[in-house]
């Protein structure tokens, strides 16, 4: 179709240009929940030592200002970056050399006093994780009582007019038959963006079944996500905007692709977003494997250079073109799933979602 041939056109520039927009910064791999679908293992007492803030700030520093496009965006991420005493302290640091910031949270530290001392801070945008109704999310988090905790974070951040605030639930076998209810919920609270994702099997995720939906399962996760867009087009103009719900951006879907989403599916790991990691290695999203990907250190290497001359594997893609990906017809638009998808030997997809839509 054209608008696909238009689209990879598109990608292709997007790539050649690899304009950087967001780089994430895993701050703390400290965490006071314990996620059954954690992907690095996060805990309280981590063995990983909080990384200091100028040790950050040197590597954003070698980013020239003419060459940050005007949304370029830092995000806290970890762990739970409110475990930092410090975070009012960098989000201000941050803010203060032009640069917005914004931040993902379990929300569990969340109260109308944190809130205030962020926007004071500059913080522009925020992400906060409710993985389904109180039992369920519990039981996903790991903590009782970090549902309520959550649904007052979440009441807070979707009155504040100043940010940019999602909500994204982590959909599994357990929460699945409750997508109505958690939408309800979350719409109750004055939540304008909900994303929805779907579990990797990597880190404590990879061998527990109730996390994994089967192929139908899926299928009825895509139909929801599409029912509610469909929705929130046919709603009245001028009356209240319906919650807008999405699939997230970690694999291509095939029949779904324009159903569930603002934009096909295009994995922007390594062209327009790099992290720096705990240790101070240079990656992607903090997801993909560490191990297989890094592109170099901030102590050893100029973050600036390794983003302009580095990250090969992920802005030329032939050599995911293997395995059950070696003939798929859909590979054009795919380009073998989202980075975060490869793990291991890096010889096979671990997750295909356009098979699951066949």
């Amino acid at each position: 179709m054209l608008r696909n041939a238009l689209f990879r056109l598109f990608r292709a520039n997007e790539t050649k240009v690899h304009e950087l927009n967001y780089l994430f910064w895993e701050c703390t791999t400290r965490c006071n929940l314990h996620c059954r679908h954690c992907g690095s293992d996060c805990m309280m007492a981590s063995a990983d030592v909080d990384m200091p803030l100028n040790d950050f700030l040197r590597a954003l520093d070698t980013i020239p200002v003419k060459e940050r496009p005007p949304e370029f965006t830092v995000v806290l991420t970890g762990g739970e970056p409110l475990l930092r005493p410090d975070i009012a302290e960098v989000g201000r640091a941050i803010r203060q050399r032009g640069v917005r910031w914004s931040m993902v949270s379990n929300g569990w530290f969340y109260d109308e006093e944190m809130h205030r001392k962020l926007m004071d801070a500059g913080m522009g945008a925020l992400t906060i994780s409710l993985d389904g109704l109180e039992e369920n999310h519990d039981w996903m988090r790991g903590r009782p009582g970090s549902f309520k905790r959550t649904e007052r974070a979440v009441a807070i951040a979707a009155k504040e007019p100043r940010i940019n605030f999602d909500v994204v639930s982590c959909i599994n076998r357990r929460n699945l038959d409750e997508l109505g209810a958690l939408h309800d919920k979350l719409q109750s609270l004055g939540v304008k963006q909900w994303r929805i994702f779907t579990v990797i099997p990597i880190g404590r995720a990879q061998d527990d079944p109730e996390l994994h939906l089967t192929n139908a399962e899926f299928v009825r996760l895509m139909d929801f996500i599409q029912s509610k867009r469909r929705a929130a087009a046919a709603a009245p103009k001028n009356g209240p905007r319906p919650m807008n719900v999405t699939f997230s951006c970690e694999g291509y879907l095939g029949r779904y692709e324009r159903k569930v989403r603002q934009n096909p599916f295009f994995c922007r790991a390594g062209i327009t977003i790099a992290s720096v990691l705990i240790d101070g290695r240079i990656c992607a999203c903090p997801n993909i494997d560490r191990d297989l990907f890094s592109q170099g250190s901030i102590y050893h290497d100029n973050f600036w250079k390794v983003w302009q001359n580095r990250f090969r594997p992920f802005r030329n893609r032939k050599w995911a073109r293997c395995g059950s990906c070696a003939k798929c017809p859909a590979w054009r638009d795919c380009l073998g799933n989202g980075m975060h998808n490869w793990h291991g030997e890096c010889n096979e997809v671990i997750n295909c979602h356009y098979a699951k839509t066949l």
